[in-house]
This record gives C-alpha cells, sequence and structure tokens, in this order.
C-alpha cells in the first residue's frame, strides 16, 4: 500500500515520540495509539480517547505496521496489529 492523505484516514497508527534536550539527551518519551481522523497539507490529526493530537504533514514519516503485539512502555497497554507505525524525535531549535 503505498502512503497517502487519503488511504491513512481511519487507520490505526502507533505513534512514539523522543524529546531531547539542547544536548540531545532524552527528555521524555511517549507512545500512544490512534485513530487517523484527518491528513491533508497542514497536519496529520490523530484522534485518541478523546483526544487530538496533531504530527506534522510528512507522510514519510509513516510506514505500514508489521502484523503483531506491540506494548507500550509508559503504560504496559499492548497494541494489537495496528496499521501503521510513525516515530518522531523532537529537538529545541539551534542557537
Amino acid at each position: 500500500m503505498k502512503i497517502t492523505n487519503k488511504n491513512i484516514i481511519g487507520k490505526t497508527i502507533l505513534v512514539g515520540i523522543t524529546y531531547l534536550d539542547k544536548d540531545e539527551n532524552v527528555l521524555n518519551q511517549i507512545q500512544f495509539c490512534g485513530t487517523v481522523v484527518k491528513a491533508d497539507n497542514q497536519n496529520i490529526a490523530i484522534k485518541s480517547s478523546s483526544e487530538e493530537f496533531f504530527l506534522p504533514p510528512d507522510l514519510t514519516s509513516i510506514s505500514i505496521a508489521p502484523e503483531g503485539e506491540y506494548k507500550l512502555r509508559s503504560t504496559g497497554e499492548i497494541i494489537v496489529n495496528p496499521d501503521l507505525l510513525t516515530t518522531w524525535t523532537v529537538s529545541p531549535p539551534k542557537e
């Protein structure tokens, strides 16, 4: 499947985000699973429980998830066979 704005809507996506400080030390890591509810040139919106989370509109950061079980480190929740995966690393701006 080629990943496009249209065909990711309604898909389950597992998201991992690592936040770094200016020295590239890990400050925080979050993981969550949700459903893609919007994807356009402005952002990708993911609904998780009752919250929406927005990612930049970079489709190259999204891949097809291999079948299997994925355990969220922070909660221990097991996600079975999500459709998509995406990981991000967020660094502070360079001075």
